[in-house]
């Protein structure tokens, strides 16, 4: 329930052009869309049950969430058209996300490389496991030693290739 109240709550502060520019995006692909919306509350209650004291923050739940979300959109996109299709709609997807809902710019750094590392790693994953196989669970733990090992981003100029990244808000 909580996380449909913090959504309808986001949507609820949107102005009319942020509204206009999201309909514009997912109009034109309502399957993928709802897929997205479910794929959405699923990353956003797994990553509240497994990280509750980082998942809303910019820490490690925060990079679990946003690369498991990529990984959900993928996914369930990928069982009613192509793997390929299925991620530029989560690329488009969730960069609008990140447009629409400014944070600062680490922040922002920070969410599209997680975004980034979500999709590559459901890529990667691609090979061996056939497209209407996939379910969520195969992401969490490989998910879970990622965000095990992420690193504190510091500056705009970090990079770090193929890893998750967090804030430290201490």
């Amino acid at each position: 329930m909580r996380t449909f109240k913090v959504i309808f709550n986001t949507i609820r502060a949107m102005s009319f052009k942020k509204i206009l520019k999201l309909l514009s995006a997912v109009i034109p692909h309502p399957l993928f869309s709802v897929l997205s919306f479910y794929a959405t509350v699923q990353a956003f209650s797994i990553a509240q049950k497994l990280y509750p004291e980082t998942a809303s923050k910019n820490g490690e739940g925060n990079a679990f969430r946003h690369s498991f979300w990529c990984c959900l959109i993928i996914m369930y996109c990928s069982k009613v058209s192509s793997p390929e299709k299925a991620f530029d709609f989560c690329k488009k997807i969730t960069d609008l996300h990140e447009e629409l809902f400014p944070n600062e710019p680490l922040e922002t750094k920070m969410d599209l490389h997680n975004n980034k590392i979500g999709m590559d790693y459901f890529m990667e994953l691609l090979p061996g496991i056939h497209r209407q196989f996939f379910e969520k669970n195969f992401f969490i733990e490989g998910l879970q030693k990622k965000t095990a090992e992420a690193k504190v981003l510091k500056n705009l100029d970090d990079d770090f290739a193929g890893e998750l990244v967090y804030l430290d808000e201490k």
